[in-house]
């Protein structure tokens, strides 16, 4: 693929962002389903089968078991966002999911420094406007509830996830042997299956398959497809233009995104005191964006 201009490449990345966006409020729709680990399985099994006649035509099937190992360690994180995340959402909103994920990148910067000695050179300003715009959203402008930290059951297990899930860049590049990245996403994949076949362990025989409804199948579909498979390939395809750190100030769109998406599909817009916070996040993005 010729290299095309920036603008059309920033356009790529607000479809990926909307991609991503849309699988909190499909998340939400299916989070009752099936049980988080068992759908977080469904997920991996669909994409993993989807993606893999790519890998095998490319690169082929081969993998020495020392790099199992390594992305093992990647995959776990993965697996215990996914299954967090949609627990969460059983007791939490779509909305709170997105804003509270704004927060990966500051606490990420922080494991990235400790990990693989990464700077935070100019971005600091850009982290702490992006974290008080989600800490803003979170708790809806009360600094009371922020004081005495008042958050829902569902915010305080995905913020959980959240913790883990900012291992993940650094994890990448620390343990990242100059392999293609579609190749390591692949067997991450691959990977956190086998997690998840032991961590659901003798529930996947209790679930009466022919009961899940069409409503879950098509939201996990949505998932493998649009929210994993798709949007990797635009993040991978952008950050050859943008860098890393731009593709990622991307995820600072997604409670935007998310107001949009819910009021498409008739729900009410939030209360207006959280729209500040959603406007910090925004000046985040475009500090990065700048940068």
């Amino acid at each position: 693929m010729s290299r095309q201009p920036v603008f059309f490449v920033h356009l790529l990345m607000i479809c990926c962002a909307g991609l991503v966006a849309g699988s909190f409020t499909v998340g939400e729709a299916i989070a009752t389903g099936l049980d988080p680990a068992i759908l977080t399985l469904v997920r991996f099994v669909l994409a993993t089968f989807l993606f893999a006649p790519f890998i095998y035509w490319r690169y082929g099937l081969d993998v020495k078991i020392s790099a199992l190992l390594r992305y093992s360690l990647v995959s776990g994180v993965l697996v215990a966002f996914f299954w967090t995340m949609f627990l969460a959402l059983r007791t939490t909103t779509a909305l709170n999911t997105s804003v509270i994920f704004t927060l990966v990148p500051a606490i990420s910067a922080l494991y990235a420094r400790i990990l693989v000695g990464e700077r935070l050179h100019g971005r600091l300003p850009a982290l702490l406007l992006a974290a008080v715009g989600a800490l803003w959203v979170i708790f809806r402008g009360d600094v009371g509830q922020f004081l005495t930290l008042d958050w829902n059951q569902g915010d305080l297990i995905f913020f959980g996830g959240c913790l883990v899930m900012a291992l993940y860049t650094p994890l990448v590049r620390l343990l990242h042997r100059g392999e293609p990245m579609a190749v390591m996403t692949f067997w991450i994949m691959v990977t956190g299956c086998v997690w998840l076949l032991f961590v659901t362990g003798n529930e996947l025989s209790g679930v009466n398959w022919g009961r899940v409804s069409f409503k879950v199948w098509s939201g996990i579909f949505y998932l493998a497809v649009f929210s994993t498979i798709i949007s990797f390939f635009l993040s991978q395809y952008a950050i050859l233009s943008l860098g890393p750190t731009r593709v990622m100030a991307y995820s600072y769109l997604y409670p935007l995104l998310v107001l949009v998406i819910n009021r498409l599909l008739g729900h009410p817009w939030p209360d207006p005191v959280i729209y500040p916070g959603v406007v910090l996040l925004l000046a985040a993005m475009f500090v990065f964006q700048r940068r």
